[in-house]
């Protein structure tokens, strides 16, 4: 099995909106990501700035219909689908969410939490082997941003993405600002679950923005909704988690509002700064 091989430096999510801007000098960028449903296709447009862009950079595909904890087998069609992507792309890393988004053949175009459970472990499990085994390639699997939790949950979430990775050899990607999302819609100390997590199983992390609003019972609640910069409580855990883990590919994710190339290039550059800053002080 492949293990994921990103490149140790800042990273930006494809928009098709800024080929040009790329394309018309090399970036100072350690990776590209797609998400994979956006290339299932067999060609076009999409393939063909993509394949342009494979020619000179590192690729992350990641997924967001997979269905990682869904009840039921995954889909086969999908699963054919997402083998052929990554054959023909060969990328250093594919990844997933810890979430369930279809059932019974409908897709609800969500990732939905799941209750962390002896039964849910199993089936998580089973459908990461049964990737890993398809795609011969180390799944990354992603902490989810939750908005509840499940009265049923008998495991902690660090503790059953720990123990994903001894039942499978999965890699985790590490959402820190799903971290801070989760901590405060839950009332929880960021840091402290972030001293409970594998860390020394994450091969990738992801940086993006949130918004604010106030829920029914007058509480803030935050939002995933990767549409503004990275906020300064992201930046300061992302330091902190470098300086416990060393370097690690970082992806800026801006899916909203997307911006214009200058902005989310000067997201990486803020980036790369903090893990050229950590590995300055490691050398030391």
């Amino acid at each position: 099995m492949k293990p994921a091989s990103l490149p140790p430096r800042a990273g930006v999510g494809f928009k098709p909106e800024h080929f040009s801007a790329i394309d018309q000098a090399p970036q100072p960028l350690g990776f590209f990501e797609v998400h994979a449903e956006n290339y299932m296709g067999a060609g076009g447009p999409p393939h063909a700035k993509l394949t342009r862009l494979r020619q000179d950079y590192a690729l992350s595909i990641h997924g967001v219909g997979l269905s990682i904890g869904a009840m039921q087998p995954l889909d086969r069609d999908h699963l054919a689908r997402l083998k052929s992507l990554c054959d023909r792309y060969e990328p250093e890393s594919f990844s997933e969410h810890l979430a369930w988004s279809s059932h019974g053949g409908v897709f609800l175009n969500d990732l939905l939490p799941l209750p962390y459970t002896e039964a849910t472990l199993a089936r998580v499990a089973e459908h990461i082997d049964t990737v890993q085994d398809l795609l011969k390639q180390q799944m990354l699997l992603e902490n989810p941003a939750t908005y509840l939790t499940f009265t049923e949950s008998t495991i902690e979430e660090t503790d059953f993405l720990a123990e994903l990775v001894r039942l499978t050899g999965c890699g985790l990607l590490l959402d820190v600002n799903n971290v801070f999302v989760a901590a405060t819609n839950h009332n929880l100390d960021p840091r402290a679950y972030l001293a409970s997590f594998p860390l020394a199983a994450v091969r990738e992390i992801h940086l993006s923005g949130h918004s604010e609003t106030i829920d029914d019972a007058g509480a803030l609640l935050l939002i995933d909704s990767h549409d503004t910069p990275v906020k300064d409580p992201v930046w300061t855990l992302y330091e902190e988690v470098l300086e416990r883990t060393g370097p690690i590919a970082s992806l800026i994710e801006w899916d909203n509002d997307v911006p214009d190339w200058p902005v989310l290039l000067s997201q990486a550059a803020a980036a790369n700064a903090r893990l050229d800053a950590t590995a300055r002080r490691r050398a030391a």
